[in-house]
């Protein structure tokens, strides 16, 4: 596999609310938030008698919620706080959340992954308007922020990938949703493995099946040429994120090839394997760079469905009749 073959993936997840002018950094989320949230968190819990009965039904949809990112805005005693940010379009202001821990304290320590402390997608229910930035962290509140203007009107997901500093902290994904007034015209995605970004033109050579993993090839061509100067960015010659259509749930992605080194180049090819847990539709953008500008090529993927191994077993056995 040449130098091409090297790509760094990130599954994110965050959905956000929005409010008008957003005040004080400390005041974003009220005490009486906190409070919620921490009471919900312990209505919602089970004891040990109602573990014992999950069935094994529950056990397998739990698997497969748990094998999902992007879907939650609270996970393993952390949450996403509501988000400030102009509530219509064409509005310049500033986007602003914190990440809480347990016991409602905001998070001000993380362990920085591909060059980042915290990595920020946003994108419309539809699939289009994507935008993958990373926002900066006031240590003294632990409020992320970064100015922010929305271009077009609709219900858009944000996702927020984050590791707390500590040992075994857990590498998360939370997820909110956010309404932007304005007229709103949706997007009906078609499938298409060929993007073209300015005088970029990005080829997708692969599919996908659920359940089982598969190789994507990323061709990079400039003016109809191969491109071999392919720049690092976040660590990696290229990001991918993967999202489905219906739930905007992260597609399992993984990245070939090792980290390039610094000053390094590469192309006009970036692979990886990708799995979808389920057939449907999902939407891939890439980021790559090249001349120091980064540019997302953006694609539209059909998982065919997988092989059900019980049905296989039960056609290979004569039913006696």
């Amino acid at each position: 596999m040449n130098a091409g073959a090297r790509l760094t993936i990130y599954g994110i997840g965050v959905v956000v609310a929005f409010g008008g002018a957003f005040g004080l950094a400390s005041a974003i989320v009220p005490p009486s938030v906190v409070s919620e949230w921490k009471e919900g968190t312990q209505m919602n819990s089970h004891d040990g008698r109602h573990d014992a009965a999950t069935t094994a039904a529950e056990e397998s949809a739990n698997a497969a919620a748990d094998s999902l990112k992007g879907l939650s805005l609270g996970l393993e005693g952390y949450v996403l706080s509501p988000v400030e940010a102009p509530g219509a379009v064409a509005t310049s202001g500033e986007l602003q959340f914190q990440i809480l821990d347990a016991a409602g304290t905001p998070v001000t320590d993380y362990t920085t992954a591909h060059d980042k402390d915290l990595h920020l997608i946003v994108v419309r229910s539809d699939g289009s308007l994507f935008r993958h930035v990373h926002p900066t962290l006031d240590e003294s509140t632990g409020t992320w922020s970064l100015p922010w203007e929305w271009a077009e009107a609709g219900t858009y997901r944000v996702f927020a990938d984050f590791t707390p500093a500590g040992a075994d902290a857990p590498s998360l994904t939370l997820t909110r949703t956010v309404q932007v007034a304005g007229e709103f015209t949706p997007v009906t995605p078609q499938p298409t493995q060929t993007a073209q970004v300015g005088d970029f033109t990005v080829s997708l050579d692969g599919d996908l099946t659920a359940g089982s993993a598969k190789d994507l090839t990323l061709t990079v061509r400039r003016d109809g040429k191969p491109v071999t100067a392919l720049e690092p960015y976040l660590g990696a010659f290229g990001h991918l994120v993967a999202l489905r259509d219906g739930d905007l749930a992260y597609l399992h992605v993984h990245a070939k090839g090792e980290e390039p080194e610094v000053g390094e180049t590469s192309g006009p090819e970036i692979e990886f394997a990708a799995e979808a847990l389920t057939a449907g539709r999902y939407f891939l953008y890439l980021d790559f760079q090249v001349d120091g500008q980064v540019h997302t090529a953006e694609f539209v993927v059909d998982a065919t469905p997988g092989v059900d191994p019980a049905a296989s077993d039960g056609d290979s056995h004569d039913d006696g009749h």
